[in-house]
Formats: structure tokens, C-alpha cells, sequence
């Protein structure tokens, strides 16, 4: 059965991202299609409007025949280890032969020229990038100077492009991935159309990024007028879970936890998680003299400069609300690898394909937390209580879903 590979969030998904996976499955031939799904935290240090079961409905209710987990662990990195994370489980699965993804362009041959460029000079790459940290760069803009010099130094600084928007940097990092893996999972692209990554305004009349539909809603409290950019199938499971109390969720609905947390730890702690670099405990501390309410929004606005970005301040904040130590989350242990797939839904066909991957997985193939031990599944596990914190009526029961939930299954 020919494979498809996808790279989501779905946060929502909407009609987009159903063009999206049409395409995949049509310019690969792929007889079906898995998708690896951040849980419930995403990669811009961001909780999710709705649950990972939510949202991997959504998935296979558009088309995916297999949803899996990306754990916590790398769903809230920077590009580079979310690229890895998500390349790692789709290569553990032994029966995905592609990875289609977006990019602005569309070009793939100039962006695995830019990956292959920048996959085998790793060292005078992390020796650039290190000497731009030390300047001050935020880690983003860093990264994107280094590699550019690095291209420029090889004589393929016209490659630059690729480091220049979102999409074409994830994908550059699926790429790098690719490689770093040795995967035998062959890479295509489809040109993103009519709206962008982040782009927070809505110009068409079927299109808008999940960052203008989340606003959209914040704006208007309506989940009806998301009706003309998603698919009614996602527009019915979000009213749905907003029904049970367990939608919208946004960075407020973690406010009391979160400041709980803040406030309880010295900056030595503070220094102590995953992300908080930089002597950034000291500002955190400082802030909260003339914060003015205990407001994340208000938090961020007051953290945010030019050295940390808004994005990686959300991931510090995330790390310190689930507890994530930097001892947990080391290059080395990220760079390990996964060491279990964690299967959220399935369809007939994903049953199937459930099957193969008993032969053909690297690694053992889960469906809920309480099937093993490791240290990036307890992770995903306490991440879910946490999440669970944000329902309109939170309870024990929802807190221990990781361990009792079955995948959802679509038959």
C-alpha cells in the first residue's frame, strides 16, 4: 500500500489543509495517508484550541487513514527538533514511502540543494550560529544568518531563499531530517496558496490560516463563522467540544497554573527549565514589580524584545507550566530519536495499515499511555492532565484520559 506522510497541527483543521492532503495523496499516488499530529501543546509554544483526539477526528474524518502523536517533547521546538521529531515517527512506522509538505515555493529541488548544503557542514554551522547567539540574535533569526552564511561561504547563496519564510524553513528541516535519519521516505512539495503560515487576516473567500480563524473566533465568539473556511465536519466537532466545556482553549485558560508556578519558584528554579536561557529567569522575576494583572497576554507583552521573540517566550512559559527541566529535553535525548508511536485514530484502511506496521516498525506502536514506561510518553501524559485544567469543568477523569482513552476510530 503506497504511503503518504503529513506534518500537522490542524489547529483547526480547515480547507487548506483538506487541499493539502487531496494533493499529497494525488501528486504522490499514495493509497493512503498518516498523519503525525502535535498532542496538545504545538510547536509555537501555543496550547490548542481543542484535545488531540478532537483534532485527530478532524484529521481522519478529511481523509487521513492514520493519526499519530508527536510527542510534547518535540512538539513545542524550535523547527529544527520539531522537524526531527515528526521526520523520526513517520521513518518508525516502516510503511510511509513519502512526505509531502508546504512550502511557499513549491521548489523542492532548491531546497534539498539548501538541505544537503547544510546537513554535511554541521560543525562550522553550530560555530556560526553560536557566535550570532552570543551577539544577542534571537535563536531564529540567528539560525537563518548562520545557514545563509554557510550557503553564501559554499557558493550557493542564491539557496538563501529557503530560509526566508516559515514553510520553506520547516520543510528545509524535514529535509535535513530526511538525511540525519538515513530515511528511505522519498520528499515532495505543494505551493501553499492564498494564505499564509501566520498570516492573521483572511482574504479569500474558502482559504484563511488557522491563526485567522483562531482570531476570528476571539473576535466574533462565533463558532459559525468559521463555516465558510472549514470543513463541516471540523466545524461540527468544534461545536461539539465547546458544547462539553472543552473548547476554545487558549493560553488564559492556563493563567492560574501558570502564575502559580511563577510565583512559587526563585529565579535559580526558574533557570532550571527547558528553554529558559539567557538569564531570562532574572526578567521573568522582574516583570511581575509592575505586571498590572495576571494576564499571560500581559505577561508575553511585557517579556517580549528583540532578543526573545513572542514565540520562544511562549515555549519558555509552556516548559515551565508542564514542568519540563533542560535535563529532560537535552540535544541527546531529542537526538536519540523516538522510542514508541503513539497511535491517536485510525480508519479501515489505517487498521491495515495498524497491521503492517507490526512487521515493519522500528519501535513499539501504542495506543495509550498506560502501554509503557518511557520518558517522553509520561511527558505527553502529564501534558494531557495539565490540558485537561482548561475544560469549563475540569475533573479527575479528564486528567487521566492519556491513560484510559482508546484511538478514535472511524470504521
Amino acid at each position: 500500500m503506497r504511503t503518504v506522510g503529513v506534518i500537522v497541527e490542524y489547529n483547526p483543521l480547515h480547507n487548506g489543509h483538506l487541499y493539502h492532503l487531496q494533493q499529497s495523496k494525488k501528486i504522490t499516488g499514495a493509497d493512503a495517508a498518516v498523519a503525525v499530529m502535535s498532542g496538545h501543546f504545538l510547536q509555537r509554544g501555543e496550547p490548542a484550541l481543542a484535545d488531540k483526539w478532537a483534532r485527530a477526528e478532524m484529521a481522519l474524518r478529511a481523509g487521513c487513514d492514520l493519526v499519530l502523536e508527536l510527542p510534547v517533547a518535540y512538539s513545542a521546538q524550535a523547527a529544527q527538533w520539531f522537524a526531527y521529531g515528526a521526520v523520526a515517527v513517520l521513518d518508525a512506522t516502516g510503511v510511509v514511502d513519502t512526505l509531502c509538505f508546504g512550502s511557499e515555493s513549491g521548489d523542492l529541488q532548491a531546497l534539498d540543494s539548501a538541505a544537503e548544503a547544510l546537513t554535511d557542514e554541521p560543525g562550522e554551522l553550530a560555530e556560526r550560529l553560536s557566535a550570532l547567539l552570543k551577539e544577542g540574535r534571537p535563536y531564529p533569526a540567528a539560525y537563518t544568518a548562520a545557514a545563509q552564511q554557510l550557503l553564501a561561504a559554499r557558493g550557493r547563496a542564491e539557496l538563501a531563499f529557503a530560509l526566508e519564510q516559515p514553510n520553506h524553513t520547516l520543510g528545509l528541516h524535514y529535509l535535513i531530517a530526511l538525511r540525519q535519519l538515513g530515511s528511505r521516505i522519498a520528499p515532495f512539495t505543494i505551493r501553499r496558496e492564498k494564505s499564509g503560515y501566520a498570516q492573521s487576516d483572511i482574504t479569500d473567500a474558502a482559504i484563511a490560516s488557522a491563526t485567522a480563524l483562531r482570531r476570528l473566533l476571539t473576535v466574533s465568539g462565533s463558532w459559525e463563522e468559521l463555516a465558510p473556511y472549514v470543513p463541516a465536519t471540523t466545524l461540527a466537532i468544534l461545536v461539539r467540544e465547546a458544547q462539553a466545556g472543552r473548547a476554545p482553549v487558549d493560553w488564559e485558560s492556563f493563567a492560574r497554573p501558570l502564575f502559580h508556578e511563577l510565583l512559587r519558584s526563585d529565579a535559580a528554579e526558574l533557570s532550571t527549565f527547558a528553554e529558559v536561557t539567557e538569564g531570562l529567569e532574572h526578567r521573568i522575576r522582574r516583570i511581575f514589580e509592575d505586571l498590572g494583572d495576571f494576564k499571560v497576554g500581559a505577561l508575553l507583552d511585557r517579556l517580549k524584545t528583540k532578543r526573545y521573540t513572542r514565540t520562544k517566550l511562549q515555549r519558555t512559559l509552556l516548559r515551565i507550566l508542564l514542568g519540563h527541566r533542560k535535563q529532560q529535553l537535552t540535544p541527546e535525548k531529542l537526538a536519540s530519536g523516538v522510542e514508541y508511536i503513539r497511535v491517536l485514530g485510525f480508519t479501515p484502511k489505517g487498521r491495515e495499515l495498524l497491521h503492517l506496521m507490526r512487521q515493519s516498525a522500528s519501535v513499539p506502536v501504542i495506543t495509550s499511555a498506560a502501554r509503557g514506561h518511557w520518558a517522553f510518553l509520561e511527558l505527553d501524559a502529564r501534558a494531557s492532565a495539565i490540558y485537561a485544567l482548561a475544560f469549563r469543568h475540569p475533573d479527575p477523569a479528564a486528567a487521566l484520559r492519556d491513560y484510559k482513552q482508546p484511538p478514535v476510530m472511524i470504521l
